[in-house]
C-alpha cells in the first residue's frame, strides 16, 4: 500500500510517496526534511502573528497622540519635573 502526503505551498506542491517496506518513522524523517529545506515552516512562523496595515484615521489619530505626548514630555522636562 502506497500512502502519499502531500503539503501544498502557495504554488509548489510537495509529494512524498512511501517506499515499499518502509517504515512510518522514516517517512516522517523524509516528509520533515523536506519542509525544513524548503522554507515552508520559516514562511509560515513568519506570517503567523501578521497584523493587517490600520486605516488611515487610526494612523493619524496615533500620530496625533504621539506628538502630543512627546510636547507634553518636552514641558515638563522644562519645568525639570521630569
Amino acid at each position: 500500500m502506497t500512502r502519499v502526503i502531500f503539503l501544498s505551498k502557495l504554488e509548489n506542491t510537495m509529494e512524498i510517496r512511501k517506499k515499499e517496506g518502509e517504515p512510518i518513522t522514516s517517512l516522517m524523517f523524509r516528509f520533515n526534511k523536506r519542509i525544513r529545506q524548503s522554507g515552508v515552516l520559516r514562511e509560515v512562523r513568519k506570517r503567523r502573528f501578521k497584523d493587517r496595515d490600520q486605516n488611515k484615521t487610526k494612523r493619524r489619530a496615533s500620530a496625533i497622540y504621539r506628538s502630543v505626548k512627546k510636547d507634553e514630555v518636552l514641558k515638563l522636562k522644562k519645568l525639570g519635573k521630569i
